[in-house]
């Protein structure tokens, strides 16, 4: 049976600084992971982590970053910073302590942005997957990442038609053993993101420069990614993100692509648990 406390905390309706509601998802008793999720997806896409998860003796908070999923709907406040502020304000209404942050993709980055703008008191671990931290955009001090013209071409092409973009690049996200209808329960929510939100969220992604920010991080931190990533390239964004932050420990998994929580769940499960234990 749950305790007064938690049922009241999962009856609260988060609010940004500028008035947004955030949608949340709670599962669960006991220490609480805060789970942020990907470009142009949903809270939903945590759903076999959590279902896991909040079976061990975890209490899974998952919500929907602003302007996705069954958040408010707006393309505003889609800068770094303003996001990290949504996922303080998740954790402060909540009244959360002793979290375990664990963020996918672009969620990484507003975990990281988060730790620096608003310290690491209310957290004990981190736990980055497939991250595309610390910066994406190439720059003359930064050979690592992607040229703007790159990313100016992916938006374009996202105004025009963002579902077949959907439907040629779905297939390097998983493997050749994901089933169909996984492929399509992924497709569906990018599908369901407007297109306004998917363009400025990538905006948001492109314009964080998180280099300075990694050797501010003073929580245990672990790396999760795959070798066969072509959203995120593990040279590119994992091994640099796991060198700039102290002590943090990177796991490469073989043959993983960047959606690795379905393609190989069982691992990351497992992984996440004993880290977070």
């Amino acid at each position: 049976m749950q305790s007064d406390s938690a049922t009241l905390a999962k009856a609260v309706e988060i609010r940004t600084r500028d008035g947004m509601r955030l949608f949340h998802r709670d599962w669960g008793q006991g220490r609480p992971m805060v789970f942020v999720h990907s470009w142009a997806m949903s809270s939903a896409m945590w759903a076999y982590q959590v279902a896991h998860l909040s079976e061990q003796g975890f209490r899974c908070i998952a919500y929907d970053r602003r302007g996705h999923g069954r958040s408010d709907p707006t393309s505003r406040g889609f800068d770094i910073d303003t996001l990290a502020d949504d996922l303080a304000a998740v954790i402060d209404q909540l009244g959360l302590e002793d979290v375990t942050l664990v963020g996918h993709s672009m969620g990484c980055g507003e975990i990281v942005r988060y730790l620096t703008r608003h310290g690491s008191r209310r957290v004990a671990k981190v736990v980055l997957l497939a991250p595309v931290t610390p910066c994406v955009l190439a720059k003359e001090d930064n050979p690592f990442g992607a040229p703007m013209t790159y990313f100016e071409e992916l938006r374009e092409a996202w105004r025009t038609d963002f579902p077949k973009w959907i439907d040629d690049n779905k297939a390097p996200f998983v493997t050749s053993e994901t089933s169909p209808q996984m492929v399509e329960w992924l497709v569906d929510q990018l599908r369901e993101t407007p297109v306004p939100v998917a363009i400025a969220a990538n905006k948001a992604m492109v314009n964080a420069d998180l280099r300075a920010d990694l050797g501010e991080i003073d929580r245990p931190m672990l790396i999760l990614h795959g070798d066969k990533d072509a959203s995120a390239p593990l040279d590119l964004t994992g091994r640099i993100t796991a060198q700039g932050v102290t002590g943090s420990v990177l796991k490469v998994y073989d043959g993983a692509p960047h959606g690795l929580f379905v393609t190989h769940m069982d691992e990351v499960n497992r992984d996440i648990l004993a880290f977070a234990a």
